[in-house]
């Protein structure tokens, strides 16, 4: 089963807690045992799985790429003017895959899907594909 998520993002980087809605695909494509693989379809997002109890992991992750990858110095804002969303976004990748058994995704205790929007506010698109 394969399934679009859309959602609208409000700041320029955040993370989006994504996993109630990933893991309601789940349990409606009725797989028991298998893969599921969430994919942003946008070069300036990403997809992670962290820690999505305590709010300060989402902060931590904004501070820190702002961090690594500062606005304004890269070739890309020639054009465009947001080359440290790209680098954002490829430095944390576009997709993950999470183990599906017993109907439900197989995160740990603390972990959960986020989107990591690195240039919004924008209309994002998520594929979320089950396979069993």
């Amino acid at each position: 089963m394969q399934e679009i998520i859309r959602t609208r993002t409000r700041k320029k980087l955040e993370v989006l807690d994504l996993t109630p809605r990933v893991a309601d695909v789940v349990t409606r494509s009725g797989v028991g045992e298998g893969l599921c693989t969430v994919f942003v379809r946008h070069a300036t997002a990403a997809i992670v799985i962290n820690e999505n109890a305590d709010p300060g992991v989402r902060a931590d992750i904004v501070a820190a790429l702002d961090k690594l990858f500062p606005e304004g110095m890269w070739e890309h804002d020639k054009v465009d003017d947001n080359g440290a969303a790209h680098l954002k976004a490829a430095f944390l990748g576009p997709s993950e895959t999470v183990p599906v058994g017993g109907g439900r995704l197989l995160l740990g205790t603390w972990q959960g899907i986020a989107l990591v929007e690195c240039d919004g506010p924008r209309e994002r698109e998520i594929v979320v594909d089950v396979r069993g």
